[in-house]
């Protein structure tokens, strides 16, 4: 991606709050900065969609709920299609259908990166997995 200088001026109060979020965040001033503008760009195009700090680093979410991938997930993953698919994923996830078009929306604007996201996850939850199975194995349970 090709990138552009930007140089902007705010106050003093605003550059120590951004210093000891990037220090919390475990990234640069400069760094955290983009990442606020493009989080900030990314909510004004999906009302709804927060984004949210985590160990495994910012990841979307909606405003009142569930992070998007969670989402994501349960709607790739029903056999409907249409607004029977937006039904179906507000059912199995106690969702207003309106939350989860807020979610789709966003799905199909970043669907690698929350792909990415869901893939994540079920590695890690597949490596605790196997790390159960070993330890019950030593317990001989």
């Amino acid at each position: 991606m090709a990138t552009r200088h930007l140089s902007l001026r705010v106050d003093i109060d605003t550059l120590d709050c951004l210093d000891r979020m990037s220090k919390r965040e475990g990234m640069n001033r400069s760094q955290l900065a983009k990442a606020l503008l493009e989080e900030g760009l990314r909510m004004a195009d999906h009302p709804g969609v927060v984004f949210r700090s985590g160990p495994a680093g910012r990841r979307p979410a909606l405003a009142t709920g569930p992070d998007v991938w969670e989402v994501a997930r349960v709607f790739r993953d029903v056999d409907e299609t249409g607004e029977e698919a937006i039904a179906r994923t507000a059912e199995l996830s106690g969702l207003t259908p309106q939350e989860v078009r807020t979610v789709v929306r966003y799905y199909a604007a970043y669907r690698d990166e929350i792909d990415a996201w869901i893939r994540m996850v079920d590695e890690e939850a597949e490596r605790l997995e196997d790390a159960w199975q070993r330890e019950q194995a030593l317990l001989g349970a």
